[in-house]
């Protein structure tokens, strides 16, 4: 049966985006970030992060950089009691034109391969357009724009990803419980 899932990009929502993040010690958990994790775990969702890596293609550090702090924030989030399914990342430039840079679905793909997930009841939270727009590109139906620009096709946008969490804790019976695997 498949599985609902949340998609989450990391630089900018899992962790505060300080620029090409690689570094255990420049790694900052956004505000809010556990909590919201587990209010859609407890909810049956899957959890993945969907993430441009784009430093690994520009060399400013390498793909072992990124799996030890990787490796590291996974461990960090399972003592939290927040279980990742797994984490898909592209090392590449935008230039490279690849097939799992976002918006492309590349990386949705990956994760649907190794999982069966129900893409129209998933949801996917990002801070870029091209989060929203690879949600839409892969079939996700549900998607949480955080940041300050306007992005019209979001289904929800917020400014923090704690004023996203509060808003799932208010209302969660009303909006994540209704999504239900078909």
């Amino acid at each position: 049966m498949p599985h609902k899932a949340l998609f989450i990009d990391r630089d900018g929502i899992v962790n505060v985006d300080h620029g090409y993040v690689w570094k255990i010690e420049d790694f900052e958990f956004s505000n809010g970030i556990l909590s919201l994790l587990k209010l859609f775990q407890d909810e049956g969702y899957l959890l993945f992060i969907i993430t441009n890596q784009s430093g690994i293609g520009r060399g400013y550090y390498s793909e072992d950089d990124f799996q030890i702090l990787t490796k590291w924030m996974l461990e960090t989030l399972k003592k939290e009691g927040i279980a990742i399914q797994g984490v898909y990342h592209c090392p590449h430039t935008p230039d490279d034109k690849c097939q799992c840079r976002k918006p492309e679905t590349g990386l949705i793909e990956q994760a649907s391969e190794a999982y069966p997930i129900n893409l129209k009841d998933s949801w996917m939270i990002g801070d870029k357009e091209s989060d929203i727009q690879l949600a839409h590109n892969a079939g996700v139906e549900n998607t949480i724009y955080i940041g300050d620009k306007n992005i019209s096709d979001a289904t929800l946008s917020f400014h923090s990803v704690r004023e996203c969490k509060n808003y799932f804790q208010d209302n969660q019976d009303r909006i994540l419980s209704k999504v239900t695997d078909k």
